[in-house]
């Protein structure tokens, strides 16, 4: 996570900017608001206070005070892809690792990616490379590809981690954004309650004869 300060006022906003050195970003963490980047409760790479001023009096114009908005002004991570990694029980199948892009297209396209867990090498390589929107990590149209091992190796982290704690029924990466070395999360949630019944009684194993 990157370093976060609170900003009830733009006096606030200015002082949290001038700790953590431009540029910036303004966020809100209402809850109605999280991930909405399309409602614009998020503004990047603000430079300088002007520019963090301007953005608070838009934000609070636009989307509501500063009580109802709860902003914060956060250090700006390296540019690269918004994506999305979760993994959620399925009560049909067991631990499920989900991965896509993090916006509205590919929520509106149910452009996502599963693969259950424990997750192996080969999984997290073709999550990443089975959603539609894939060439925006290879480098699509002469960008610069994003390291992928570094996302492939957040996926079985993630994976493992479900898998090794069954009271871990929900977690929730988002956004991770992945620059051209290394990735950045951005925010976490992980949900935890009593661990569903297991009818399996260990690994899988062909019968021998």
């Amino acid at each position: 996570m990157r370093p976060t300060l609170p900003a009830p006022d733009p006096g606030a906003a200015v002082q949290a900017a001038a700790r953590l050195g431009y540029p910036v970003a303004l966020k809100t963490t209402a809850p109605h608001l999280r991930h909405r980047a399309d409602l614009g409760g998020v503004r990047l790479d603000l430079a300088d206070e002007t520019q963090l001023r301007q953005a608070y009096r838009e934000l609070t114009e636009t989307l509501g005070g500063p009580a109802e908005l709860q902003p914060v002004v956060q250090a700006m991570v390296p540019r690269g892809v918004d994506t999305v990694v979760r993994a959620a029980i399925d009560p049909a199948v067991g631990a499920v690792l989900s991965f896509g892009l993090a916006g509205v297209a590919s929520e509106l396209l149910g452009d996502t990616a599963h693969r259950l867990v424990p997750a192996t090498d080969r999984d997290a390589s073709e999550l990443i490379r089975t959603i539609r929107a894939a060439p925006l990590l290879f480098g699509w149209r002469g960008s610069a590809p994003v390291d992928t091992t570094a996302l492939e190796e957040l996926l079985l982290r993630v994976s493992r981690l479900v898998d090794d704690h069954p009271e871990v029924v929900g977690v929730g990466l988002e956004p991770v954004v992945v620059a051209q070395h290394g990735l950045t999360v951005l925010d976490a949630s992980v949900r935890l309650a009593p661990p569903p019944p297991r009818s399996d009684l260990g690994p899988r194993r062909l019968p021998s004869y």
